[in-house]
């Protein structure tokens, strides 16, 4: 797979350094946070709370995002957001409550989905839309790789410590750099349009932009493929932790690694995409949506580490030859009926919503004392349900 061609390919290493910095740093903090509610001797269901106190943030203030996005240069939007999530940092160093810190990194990290994608929707062309996707959802991916080993090895490696009390503390100040280092990035990002923020009636705007693309044929489907992926990915972040520590008696660092064979697959997937589909055919990839509900349900039913590993590479593989054209396709629709901002926190909004509501679910189950193997399957299930309505509701479309 090639870059987008100049100037497009310094934007895209701009953008793409960003990222994989950015994510990175989210996803080494998150295992250093789980440690930090061990520690607390805090109960299962605290493990998605992390995630809901983000979520509920872009939820909440996804009417504000888009228009603030489209306000100011999309680049230095996003390098104000990392030294917010460099302040999160600090106040886990500084002994504050987990939850406490990933809310304020929430409030931050809503503005940053509109001013990444909304930079590709401007500054990329439509033609190069997917291999632009492509490479920042590498750029993700690769950090869902670096980053649970990153976090493994700072609760370990600091032999200096007195106590292991203070790893985690000191491991988030080390995740801090990292932040640093994708503001950094974000300024060498072209500036793109910009304008004064529309004050009057955010709510009705938000609430006719929200109908505008849920109610377009291309954009229908694809907000609800790119909501269904992300709201079940944001629960196998932490089921595929708990199962491996259940099942395959895995500690936290061993099962922080699955993890890794799972982003190896998404990586391997979105370069499938990138070589193979455009934003014009996106809509051929929709049976993988089926393909990634039968992976989820085969990883429940593996007991080995071999075949674990084998059995979540290829539920990545599958997510992401479906989620790359499906984000380009998505991208693609909104700059059509909105600006790009806008959209994009229509499309962050409608995912972190059903990322709340799945993750609630999750923590319910787990309260329940619901064994890890049945909710696997049982989120496997409900992927090829979902999938199954959905493509029946596009041959009603058209054939009427």
């Amino acid at each position: 797979m090639s870059e987008p061609s100049p100037p497009h390919a310094a934007t895209m290493r701009a953008l793409a350094g960003s990222q994989l910095l950015t994510a990175l740093a989210d996803n080494a903090l998150l295992i250093v946070a789980l440690a930090l509610l061990a520690e607390r001797g805090a109960r299962a269901w605290m493990d998605p709370s992390l995630r809901i106190s983000l979520y509920l943030s872009y939820v909440l203030l996804a009417p504000f995002a888009g228009a603030r996005a489209d306000a100011l240069p999309k680049g230095r939007l996003i390098a104000l957001v990392n030294l917010v999530k460099l302040g999160g940092c600090g106040l886990l160093a500084a002994g504050a409550h987990p939850l406490l810190a990933f809310g304020v990194i929430g409030l931050a990290g809503v503005y940053y989905g509109p001013a990444k994608y909304g930079i590709l929707a401007e500054l990329i062309p439509a033609a190069q839309l997917v291999q632009a996707n492509a490479w920042i959802e590498i750029a993700t991916v690769a950090a869902m790789l670096g980053g649970p080993l990153l976090g493994g090895v700072l609760l370990g490696a600091p032999l200096w410590m007195e106590s292991l009390h203070t790893v985690p503390r000191q491991a988030s100040v080390a995740i801090g750099v990292l932040c640093v280092l994708a503001a950094l990035c974000a300024t060498a990002i072209p500036p793109t349009r910009h304008g004064a923020v529309a004050r009057a009636r955010p709510l009705r705007r938000f609430r006719r932009q929200l109908a505008a693309l849920w109610r377009d044929p291309q954009g229908q489907v694809s907000i609800a493929v790119t909501t269904l992926f992300w709201a079940v990915a944001a629960v196998l972040q932490f089921l595929v932790i708990r199962w491996a520590e259940t099942v395959l008696k895995l500690p936290l660092g061993g099962a922080a690694v699955l993890l890794c064979c799972l982003a190896a697959g998404v990586v391997a997937g979105s370069l499938l995409a990138a070589r193979f589909v455009n934003a014009g055919e996106a809509l051929r990839v929709l049976p993988a949506g089926m393909a990634l509900g039968l992976a989820i349900v085969l990883t429940g039913q593996v007991t080995g580490l071999r075949a674990a590993c084998c059995a979540l590479c290829a539920t990545g593989i599958v997510g992401g030859i479906l989620m790359v054209p499906m984000n380009a396709l998505l991208q693609q629709r909104g700059a059509a009926l909105m600006k790009p901002g806008a959209s994009i926190a229509v499309q962050a909004f409608s995912e972190n919503l059903a990322s709340l509501v799945l993750l609630a679910v999750y923590g319910a189950l787990l309260a329940g004392r619901v064994p890890v193997v049945t909710i696997v399957i049982a989120f496997g299930l409900l992927v090829i349900a979902a999938m199954l309505l959905l493509q029946g509701h596009r041959r009603i479309q058209h054939e009427f």
